[in-house]
């Protein structure tokens, strides 16, 4: 019961962003692979990147969470939303300060990317097992707004459906200085990537095998509606 699936946007395989991201966070998610990092002069890439390191590139549709059924069955409920789910365009992205964390954001809305993450959220959710004590304080609920708390409580995460917001994370949280620097080094290592067109055309499952194992890309189920 300590493994845990996620459903996640990662870019395709054959996506420079794929590649560009893996390295800029060392590790590739599909494979499992360790990557050299770029030099950021001034800044420990290895020890600002850690945390995001472990999830793998990726943005999040439905958080992860230990599952109630066989693996097999939370598989083909994510397939049949997949199959009915048209591919569609995801916005030019660009980096931005989310709460102190640098992360790669749509750089304007898209109907159709809140839907899929919504119904991500909801059709899953009945294999979601409850969150433990220690997994629900680590959301730290007191500090949430209320209608986080109330998205925490009935959902096991806060930032869902009107809370949502599409992130990439690049680093933990940074300061200022630390800021202007990761910024300058995402724009010269990711340069016209992030602008390039780009659908979205597959819902990716991440599974983590016990805690604090890394996250890797279990499978990618296309879209085909």
């Amino acid at each position: 019961m300590s493994a845990r699936v996620a459903l996640y946007w990662a870019p395709e395989l054959d996506d420079p962003l794929h590649a560009l991201g893996s390295a800029w966070l060392g590790r590739d998610a599909e494979t499992g692979a360790t990557l050299p990092q770029p030099t950021v002069p001034g800044l420990d890439l290895n020890e600002i990147t850690a945390e995001a390191r472990g999830y793998g590139l990726h943005a999040t549709l439905k958080a992860p969470f230990r599952f109630s059924a066989p693996y097999a069955e939370v598989r083909d409920a994510a397939m049949a939303l997949a199959a009915r789910t048209r591919p569609f365009a995801l916005p030019p992205l660009a980096p931005v300060n989310l709460g102190g964390f640098i992360a790669l954001r749509e750089t304007e809305p898209s109907t159709a990317l809140n839907a899929f993450a919504d119904a991500c959220v909801g059709e899953l959710d009945r294999f979601r097992l409850p969150p433990t004590e220690a997994e629900y304080a680590r959301r730290r609920p007191e500090r949430l707004t209320p209608r986080q708390r109330e998205l925490l409580d009935r959902w096991g995460y806060h930032y869902v459906f009107d809370e949502w917001l599409f992130h990439v994370t690049l680093s933990r949280r940074v300061g200022d200085a630390e800021r202007e620097l990761l910024l300058a080094a995402i724009d010269a290592h990711f340069g016209a990537v992030l602008a390039r067109p780009r659908f979205v055309r597959a819902l990716c499952l991440f599974t983590q095998a016990a805690p604090g194992a890394p996250f890797l890309v279990a499978e990618r189920l296309p879209l085909l509606g």
